[in-house]
């Protein structure tokens, strides 16, 4: 059986977390995955979970509508949110299904050392900020800002997987939702 996964992201650490994940959860599934730029219709940079949840699922909308003819579209999109002054960064994952299912989960979060966080509010995108502070370049498309900060224990894409697994929960248990 062929999968046709849309990925709604051209970046790379994006596009191997989801394949990673689709051929962790199905394994005797063979996969076609096609990777589209869509808007996410929020801020470059999101500032409140339920901003970060509204462009992962904006994504899945704008690349269901561009490319009607699959079986999957998946969203991830990275955020930050304010508690007390610091601020955390996570993601969320959004997939939905040829027959409408839709999968949601939520990576672990972690907070940003506070050089990052005053170029982050000063209105610096998270990756340009983290290779302003780091030295780094386009850090997004490689390790991120967990990458740089765990000595790459954990990189951008191992902590993108479990929240992809997750979210196919639905699709691997559909009697179950």
């Amino acid at each position: 059986m062929l999968v046709k996964v849309v990925i709604t992201s051209k970046n790379p650490v994006k596009i191997n977390a989801i394949k990673i994940g689709f051929k962790k959860m199905f394994p005797k599934f063979k996969f076609k995955f096609e990777t589209i730029s869509v808007d996410s219709g929020v801020t470059e940079q999101p500032m409140t979970d339920r901003e970060t949840y509204l462009g992962a699922t904006n994504r899945v909308k704008n690349a269901a509508k561009e490319i009607p003819k699959a079986d999957y579209w998946v969203g991830i999109e990275g955020g930050l949110n304010e508690i007390e002054k610091d601020f955390e960064t996570f993601a969320w994952v959004i997939i939905k299904s040829i027959n409408g299912k839709i999968g949601k989960a939520k990576t672990g979060s972690f907070f940003l050392p506070k050089k990052v966080i005053r170029l982050v509010k000063s209105g610096y995108e998270l990756g340009h900020a983290d290779d302003i502070v780091f030295g780094k370049n386009n850090s997004k498309q490689k390790n991120g800002a967990v990458g740089i900060l765990t000595d790459n224990v954990l990189t951008r894409k191992t902590f993108y997987i479990p929240a992809v697994i997750m979210a196919l929960i639905p699709f691997k248990k559909p009697k179950l939702y």
